[in-house]
Order: structure tokens, then sequence, then C-alpha cells
């Protein structure tokens, strides 16, 4: 792509790309983000943010969300639950188990579900930013549900040449720099929230719930 930010309607919803080797433009995304969660938390009630990071370890391709989990909670970030890390990582067979702790302990929290994915040959390496439902189960062949009130996703591969094998040939250089990306984005995102007012309410530390175990 390397053509900068673009806006993108698909399925009656619009989707913002953006290149992970521009990171001066993180504050872009971050803006778009803030606008995300600050909308939702006021359509829906809401006062608080999780950040549901899906992936796994053992697949370099399908390891953004854990990695970017991993990250998030070495930043010092405020108003925010990260939920999915390389240590504990949220996956196909215990997503559903993790759904049912956030709904229990995180009722009326904006969720923003980070993911691998996959998209077209000049997206491969670009983050999308989007409202509405993810639907994870890169690299499973099994439908998994649709989580989350926003998206933040990274293309790993398109979708011409897919195959399983395929997210293990990923370079773990791209999935870094896009877990970076996003990091940088949410942390600002986060601090504009936090500026603008000492609302949505909730707390200001983070912790985490995988497997149905809260820590």
């Amino acid at each position: 792509m390397r053509t900068g930010i673009r806006r993108v309607r698909r399925t009656g919803r619009e989707i913002y790309y953006f290149d992970s080797e521009r990171m001066e433009e993180t504050v872009v995304c971050a803006g778009f983000l803030r606008e995300m969660i600050a909308g939702t938390a006021q359509e829906k009630g809401q006062d608080g943010v999780v950040f549901l990071c899906i992936g796994t370890d053992r697949s370099t391709g399908d390891s953004l969300g854990p990695l970017t989990g991993y990250k998030l909670k070495e930043y010092p970030l405020r108003r925010a639950e990260v939920v999915g890390t390389l240590s504990d990582p949220v996956h196909a067979m215990n997503l559903e188990t993790c759904m049912e702790r956030i709904r229990a302990r995180y009722p009326r929290h904006v969720i923003v579900a980070v993911d691998a994915s996959v998209g077209s040959r000049e997206h491969v390496g670009c983050v999308t930013l989007g409202r509405g439902a993810l639907r994870p189960g890169l690299g499973v062949s099994k439908e998994l549900q649709a989580v989350g009130d926003i998206f933040m996703t990274g293309i790993v591969g398109s979708y011409g040449n897919y195959d399983p094998l395929m997210l293990q040939s990923v370079r773990l250089s791209v999935v870094m720099r896009m877990a970076d990306y996003i990091c940088d984005s949410v942390c600002l995102a986060l601090e504009g929230l936090c500026a603008e007012k000492e609302g949505l309410k909730g707390i200001c530390h983070l912790s985490g719930i995988v497997g149905g175990r809260a820590r």
C-alpha cells in the first residue's frame, strides 16, 4: 500500500487502514480510536475499556494479539483492562469462557478486540481500525463468536495465498511492528480520553482475566 491512511466502507461500516511503517501516524489512529471509545461509551452508557487481545504464541502470524497484550501490560496505562497476553493467551479454546468472565466482571466496559487478520496483498503490514464486532478465528477451522464493540487488526497475509502454513512463515519483525503501532495508538488514545475528562469513570489500573482466572 504505502499510501498512508485509507478509509474504506465495507459491510456497512467504515474501516481505517494505517501503514504500520509510518509510526508518526499513530497520533491519527489514536484520535479515531479515542472518538470511537468515547462515542461507544456514551451511546451504550459504558464507563471503562477492556482490550481483548486474541491469538496464540504458538504461531508467529497469529501472535499479534498476545504480543500486543504483553506490550500493553508494560505501559503505564490508565482506565484500561488488558485481557490476553503471551503467558495467558485468549484463543479458540478459551474465548467463550473469557467472554463470560468479561461480561460478569466488566459489564459496562467498551471492548476493543485486537487480532491478526488477512486482507488484500497491498494491505499486508497494515493496522485496521473500525467500529463493530470482530469475528476471530484466523488459522483455526471453526467459526468463533463475534466479539467487541471496536476492532483493531494487523494484516499478516493476503487472501490469495492464505493457508494455515502461511501463519508459520510470517516474519516476526512485521508482527512486532504492528503490535508497537497498536500499543502506541492505544496509549495516545487513553491519554487523550483522560485529558478530555476524568469521565469513563471505572478503573485506572491494569488487570486481566484469562481462561477463567482473574488476577
